[in-house]
């Protein structure tokens, strides 16, 4: 193309940039401007930057889930855990039957959900793990690392369950189930088949799944106590370097491969309980089962106790305060709508407590019938009903180690994107705040779940359940109240609930209604002082029971 003539002597060549536009990305227009032969030539150049997506705050955008299913699973996968079936189900027929529902609903509506929505909001909008966000009120940092640190330490002991449900798995893969009779080498002359132990209740006798469990795993009877752990024990340490490995690869490339991962861990659960559940209804004594989980008993709301079970329940159970949702949100595109995912995924959390409630207790309400002794004799909660009860039920029915793989399976996978959560919350907290951990995640992950597995050998060892009981009882109480107490107060009074909504109504389009601003601010907070037990002596719990709490009188803090 010809131009008018550039004075000669001036230059040979011209480089002139144009006015970037004002679109929504510049564009910079280069024209060269050459001479040859006393003719001058131009070529026109389009310059447009890489397209980056941006956080409306300027920031770079981070790694999103491949899908929005990924996201709901793993959070669903995250709050669906051991405790839907070992715990809620005991805690329903202990407290009434279908009237613990009362609180239990109470609760979630009040508090639950509210909890739940404020965490997936805090991490969607600032885009940083459980240390991170706190960027909003730098004072409250400490509060991520602690919830972070709560997540390690719960994994110290939460791994070693699943590679309890991973021996037993492998267990099973036999004609015979190991804990079906007393006469193996584990066994003391204490064990009892129910057939033949008259009295179900003498604290000498115990049953082949029970000693199976203690001597044929644990091996309880070879440790004098957490002063004798001696070393840990080659089938279980295989069991669990097997557990870490699954979840180091789960993790490892971030939410790309583990939101595949709980595509199975989180969907595996609820086929294995329906098939548990059509079995089970099938068999004698079922029905009564049933009956007595939803027996109503109105009266029982009237035991303070029960409400604060409930309570405890929904605090637990939805998985808050320990990071993990903040830091599964974090990966969420901006604009997602985090209030949906908060009522659909707190719902499916609860149903699936109630649900498994129906094939634990007709498993249970068979074994009654089976061995002619009261409902309360068989039904307990904890690990004792999945690693005890539940195997030795499993024991008598025809094809009674497929049933067994079944289950096993159902526990493994309960328990593996459970774990993959708590490891992701201190993954992603460190990494979000220790920036140069970025480009060195899949050694950053190894060093984490090695770190884990080594801590956790003192839970496999004779002695272990020693151990494990401590980390159980101390890891995350009192400390995971206490810290989404102060994260609650910290969003709701430090940074404004005002300022929160605005953040949520950029984010999704809607700003909270009233009553979800009303719960952060007051009920919430007030629902967590259920700390009382945390600051009262243990002696003196029964005392906060019947609402009596020194810590709370205005003579306790004056008193000089």
């Amino acid at each position: 193309m010809l131009t008018e003539r550039v004075p000669v002597g001036l230059m040979s060549s011209v480089v002139a940039p144009e006015k970037p536009t004002s679109n929504t990305m510049d564009t910079i227009v280069l024209i060269l401007v050459k001479e040859q032969n006393g003719v001058q030539f131009t070529s026109t150049t389009l310059v447009a930057p890489t397209p980056t997506q941006t956080h409306p705050s300027g920031e770079e955008e981070r790694e999103t889930w491949g899908k929005k299913i990924d996201f709901l699973l793993s959070v669903i996968g995250f709050a669906v855990d051991l405790a839907n079936v070992w715990r809620f189900p005991y805690l329903c027929y202990k407290n009434g039957g279908g009237a613990f529902l009362v609180p239990y609903l109470f609760f979630m509506v009040i508090a639950g959900m509210p909890l739940f929505y404020m965490e997936l909001a805090l991490g969607q909008y600032n885009r940083e793990g459980a240390a991170g966000v706190w960027k909003i009120c730098p004072i409250f940092k400490g509060v991520g690392f602690t919830v972070i640190l709560i997540s390690l330490y719960v994994g110290f002991y939460y791994n070693v369950i699943i590679s309890w449900a991973l021996f037993y798995l492998f267990s099973s893969f036999t004609s015979e189930l190991p804990w079906v009779h007393c006469n193996n080498t584990w066994n003391s002359p204490n064990c009892s088949d129910w057939a033949d132990n008259s009295s179900v209740s003498d604290i000498y006798k115990s049953t082949p799944a029970q000693e199976y469990f203690e001597r044929g795993v644990l091996h309880i009877q070879d440790s004098n106590g957490i002063n004798d752990l001696g070393r840990p024990r080659w089938q279980l340490t295989s069991c669990l370097a097997v557990v870490i490995v699954l979840l180091y690869f789960s993790l490892w490339k971030g939410v790309k491969t583990s939101g595949k991962v709980v595509w199975i861990t989180a969907t595996m659960p609820y086929v294995v309980l329906t098939v548990l559940l059509l079995r089970g209804v099938t068999l004698p004594g079922a029905i009564d089962g049933i009956k007595a989980y939803l027996s109503v008993d109105f009266l029982r709301l009237c035991d303070p106790k029960v409400w604060i079970e409930a309570a405890t329940q929904i605090c637990f159970s939805l998985g808050v305060g320990f990071g993990v949702l903040i830091a599964f949100s974090s990966y969420n595109k901006f604009s997602n709508n985090c209030y949906r995912d908060a009522i659909i995924t707190t719902s499916i959390n609860s149903l699936t407590s109630f649900f498994s409630g129906f094939v634990v207790f007709s498993f249970l309400g068979y074994m009654s019938y089976k061995h002619n002794v009261a409902l309360d004799k068989v039904a307990r909660d904890g690990a004792g009903l999945v690693f005890v009860i539940y195997p030795e039920a499993i024991a008598t029915l025809p094809g009674s180690s497929v049933w067994a793989v079944i289950f096993f399976i159902m526990l493994l996978t309960l328990g593996i994107d459970s774990a993959m959560g708590g490891m992701e919350s201190v993954i992603t907290g460190l990494i979000d705040e220790f920036k140069f951990l970025h480009k060195h995640r899949e050694l950053f992950t190894l060093f984490i779940v090695v770190s884990t597995f080594l801590i956790s050998l003192f839970c496999v060892t004779n002695g272990g359940m020693y151990v494990f009981t401590l980390l159980d009882h101390f890891a995350a109480g009192t400390s995971i109240l206490f810290g989404v107490l102060i994260e609650a107060i910290g969003i709701a009074w430090f940074y404004g609930v005002d300022r929160f909504s605005d953040d949520i109504e950029e984010m999704i389009g809607q700003r909270p209604g009233l009553y979800w601003r009303l719960c952060w601010k007051f009920v919430s907070p007030c629902f967590l002082l259920r700390l009382a037990y945390a600051i009262t002596p243990e002696t003196e719990h029964h005392l906060v029971d019947n609402g009596e709490v020194r810590q709370f009188t205005l003579h306790h803090w004056l008193v000089v």
